[in-house]
């Protein structure tokens, strides 16, 4: 199962379309709500929630998406569950992507130490460690990090790939209408 974190203040793309990518590639994930179901993101859009953070099932976590957004990375940040669910998936090796601000997490973390890493402009100096790249999507291993909204698809299908296959995430570029 793919956990997507939303705290108030998320930014809704950030959150939405890997969510609807990864359901179009046949991939479990659920939206998980921190401190209550209905979260408002940062552009005033509801969402309602798949689950609670109480029932996120670690025996079950494939990944841990953490979209941007502010104040919602910031939202995240103060997630005692949040904090649990990325160690458990670092300590298992399983997937993290964050994306936009939400990088800036896993870099307080000391989680991206020597790896491959990007992040929305102006928060590079969060990213403690890292090698800062000029790509807007980057897979170091376990870790992927974009840049930010713009480039949403490109994080989904990077997810996918790694979920799953190349193959999945290029039929789905193609079905969206998204140069791959």
């Amino acid at each position: 199962m793919v956990y997507i974190f939303l705290a108030d203040g998320f930014e809704e793309i950030e959150a939405l379309t890997p969510y609807d990518a990864l359901k179009r590639a046949d991939i479990e994930v659920n939206l998980v709500g921190i401190e209550k179901l209905n979260i408002t993101g940062a552009h005033g859009i509801k969402v309602t929630a798949d689950i609670s953070q109480d029932e996120v099932d670690f025996s079950d976590m494939s990944a841990v998406i953490l979209p941007g957004g502010m104040p919602g990375t910031l939202n995240l940040d103060k997630s005692r569950s949040v904090h649990k669910a990325i160690d458990y998936a670092y300590q298992n090796n399983l997937l993290i992507a964050a994306i936009c601000a939400a990088p800036s997490i896993l870099g307080k973390k000391g989680l991206l130490e020597n790896k491959n890493a990007v992040c929305f402009p102006g928060f590079e100096n969060e990213l403690k460690g890292a090698v800062l790249s000029d790509k807007s999507v980057v897979t170091d291993k376990n870790i992927i990090t974009a840049k930010g909204a713009g480039v949403n698809w490109e994080f989904s299908f990077a997810i996918i790939s790694y979920l799953k296959d190349s193959g999945t995430a290029t039929k789905l570029a193609e079905t969206v209408q998204c140069r791959k």
